[in-house]
């Protein structure tokens, strides 16, 4: 089969793949995925290191290291060390998935925020773009990428974006690429396929961020990269193209923003 489709958001290290692991690349590989972009972050930050052997095994597999919004509360010097030693692997391709969570508030506020700005400096450092997740934050989330992370010039990705139109056009401004997941599919989000149609072509990505947000006609079941052929048909239609079509617009963006073969 031809592999013309991506997942730029998975957790392929979360313990919900550990019985079938091999099976769910295996699958992704004939469902036609050329990328995958297994993200560190869901785990603990003494976790951070998970994605990669996950990485080093498949050709099409990379990665990325960070500390979770959720989890800004354990965020020690260690860790920032350790984000640093991780950075340099071959196979990391950014920082993330980092950003600010008030949806859950499982960290405080403020710590989230100062963690996120230390996270920022980190990638700063190691010239690496940023992968963002947001809920309910944008306005604060505005606020620190234009202050500490617009000048830098790497830009990054808004992963499973949830926001307005507005909201992605700032992040198009500066340097970022919108990544839509399974929540696209989902009857209630007429919302979310609006701000979809308006973003330009070269700038979307596709990802499942499984192994939740299982697409239509999956929700409920576990989410595995597979099923980011829904997610692309979704965007195909909300553009007027073939879902081979989208899935290839996707994968140049993703190739040309990491450098990577088309």
């Amino acid at each position: 089969m031809n592999q013309f489709f991506l997942d730029s958001h998975c957790h392929l290290d979360d313990s919900d793949f550990d019985p079938d692991r091999a099976a769910v690349i295996e699958r992704a590989r004939a469902a036609g995925l050329r990328y995958l972009l297994t993200v560190g972050g869901t785990g603990t930050p003494d976790q951070l290191a998970a994605p990669i052997p996950i990485a080093e095994t498949h050709d099409s597999i990379y990665a990325s290291v960070g500390v979770h919004p959720h989890e800004s509360r354990q965020f020690r010097d260690a860790h920032a060390d350790e984000i640093r030693k991780l950075a340099a692997h071959p196979k990391v391709l950014a920082i993330g998935e980092i950003g600010l969570d008030y949806y859950y508030d499982r960290s405080p506020r403020e710590v989230q925020k100062r963690v996120l700005i230390r996270q920022l400096e980190l990638a700063r450092e190691l010239k690496r773009p940023v992968i963002i997740h947001c809920r309910d934050a944008w306005a604060d989330l505005a606020t620190i990428i234009e202050a500490e992370w617009r000048s830098v010039g790497l830009g990054g990705i808004l992963h499973c974006f949830t926001g307005t139109r507005d909201d992605a056009w700032r992040f198009l401004d500066w340097g970022f690429l919108i990544s839509f997941a399974g929540n696209v599919t989902f009857k209630n989000a007429e919302n979310l396929r609006s701000a979809a149609r308006a973003i330009p072509l070269d700038r979307v990505l596709t990802e499942t961020d499984c192994p939740y947000l299982a697409p239509v006609p999956y929700r409920g079941k576990r989410n595995e990269p597979a099923f980011v052929r829904e997610v692309t048909g979704q965007l195909a239609a909300l553009h007027n193209l073939r879902a081979e079509e989208m899935g290839r617009n996707a994968l140049e963006n993703f190739a040309r923003f990491f450098r990577l073969k088309p």
